[in-house]
């Protein structure tokens, strides 16, 4: 960067030259050189902010951004020049962008959902899916993890790196993988002449050679991580919620195959034993863990891997499933029993001191009701304070990306959230997002794009 200094001498130097066109060149040279020391910057000044590392927040700060990035965090309002950017946000709690490790946004829940299998194009998916992250950005969730579609979601994610439309940060695994049969199995519940013989290319596999096909495919479609479903699933078209879809050696070359193309895996799986092999296998987190056993808890422990509990889920099947027709007879009885049980198994589990991502499942309610996990995780025990950790230095640590996202300190992206009130004493504020910065760009609150 050039300094003041540089920038006199180069103007007298450039005063010396008597060819024109070099005199211009060198002007257009100068300019340039300058511009980084030119740059705008925005100035947050923060009533209350929680920043993601201490447990205490703190009263009157100003975060300072330029471009894209946090580049000081200090105490008292601080404005810069006139040229600057000044958000007031001196009434409002403010925290790093939240994370969802846990979304579909391809979809939403509704009684038609089963029907739409057969009736809808990707086009029509990829359509509802710009609203459906429109939404959840604007709901103050800055980063989400997409964890199984139809591919749509690949696609989602970089219409919205290239800002063609608004939505969170996303990182995809694409297609889920399942066995046949399993929960992820696109053709389960299908009439027979309609079911096919998916396999790798679909997301099915049945053996080690098909295993790793499978993950080099999520790979060579763009996918930013692997998603197994390792157990039965509620609402799938299959009898069984809990039992393991997936043998050691399977597993292990999943997990083996991913580590190759620097995947990290997550493992849908509601049954103790489905759980179990995971973790022995290697996955990072394990989705939902309803029938979360002693032995599974110490495994989680023992390999240190994330519990993503989606108790908002759990609820929401469970009322769902009350309602005459809205699921198919194969599924209802599944979503009463085991959407009422997550609640309960996450508390156990972070009484045990089990790492716990936010992740919330949505797409199986509706999108834009994310922040109500919150509410749910400090209802069974979680003080309000590491609930916001888990779905924001917790979940950029499952991520992998801790030193870019998760809190507010210099050198970290600037993906800021604001909410009215204060969500350590009130969870209703967690509904109540005001201001939205992702990547150092507002989406919500004063001087939004457009």
């Amino acid at each position: 960067m050039l300094t003041r200094i540089h920038l006199v001498s180069l103007f007298f130097f450039n005063l010396s030259i008597q060819n024109f066109f070099m005199r211009k060149w060198l002007t257009l040279a100068i300019i340039i050189a300058a511009l980084p020391s030119m740059a705008q910057k925005t100035y947050i000044q923060c009533g209350t902010l929680i920043d993601g590392i201490t447990n205490t927040p703190r009263t009157n700060m100003t975060i300072v951004i330029e471009s894209n990035k946090i580049v000081s965090v200090e105490t008292g309002f601080k404005q810069g020049a006139a040229t600057d950017k000044l958000i007031d946000l001196k009434t409002k709690t403010v925290t790093p962008g939240w994370i969802d490790m846990h979304v579909h946004l391809e979809g939403e829940t509704g009684k038609n959902q089963y029907l739409e299998e057969f009736t809808l194009n990707p086009a029509d998916y990829a359509f509802k899916s710009v609203g459906f992250a429109e939404t959840t950005l604007m709901t103050g969730f800055t980063s989400v993890r997409d964890l199984g579609g139809t591919g749509v979601n690949i696609s989602l994610r970089n219409a919205i790196n290239k800002r063609l439309i608004k939505g969170p940060r996303v990182f995809t695994a694409g297609k889920s993988i399942a066995t046949t049969g399993g929960h992820a199995d696109p053709t389960s519940g299908y009439r027979r002449d309609l079911m096919g013989n998916p396999g790798p290319g679909e997301g099915v596999i049945n053996g080690v050679e098909d295993a790793r096909k499978a993950v080099r495919q999520r790979y060579k479609e763009g996918s930013d991580l692997i998603k197994i479903t390792a157990s039965g699933g509620v609402l799938s078209m299959a009898k069984d919620g809990s039992n393991p879809q997936f043998v050691a050696e399977e597993l292990e070359a999943i997990i083996a195959t991913a580590k190759d193309y620097g995947f990290k895996v997550a493992a849908h799986s509601h049954g103790a034993e489905a759980m179990k092999r995971a973790i022995r296998a290697g996955v990072s987190s394990i989705e939902h863990g309803t029938y979360m056993d002693d032995e599974a808890i110490e495994l989680f422990k023992k390999h240190g891997t994330y519990y993503v509990p989606t108790i908002t889920a759990g609820k929401s099947v469970a009322d769902s499933a009350k309602m005459p027709g809205y699921y198919p007879d194969m599924v209802t009885p599944k979503a009463l029993a085991v959407g009422p049980k997550i609640q309960s198994t996450f508390a156990k589990a972070y009484k045990a001191g089990v790492k716990i991502a936010f992740g919330t499942d949505a797409g199986v309610f509706k999108h834009g009701s994310n922040w109500m996990e919150f509410g749910y995780m400090i209802e069974a025990g979680m003080p309000a304070m590491e609930a916001i950790k888990a779905a924001t230095v917790n979940a950029a640590d499952l991520l992998g990306m801790k030193d870019q996202l998760g809190t507010i300190e210099a050198g970290k992206l600037a993906d800021i959230v604001a909410v009215d009130g204060d969500p350590l004493t009130d969870v209703k504020a967690f509904g109540k997002v005001v201001f939205v910065m992702k990547d150092g760009v507002i989406y919500k609150g004063s001087q939004k794009p457009l």
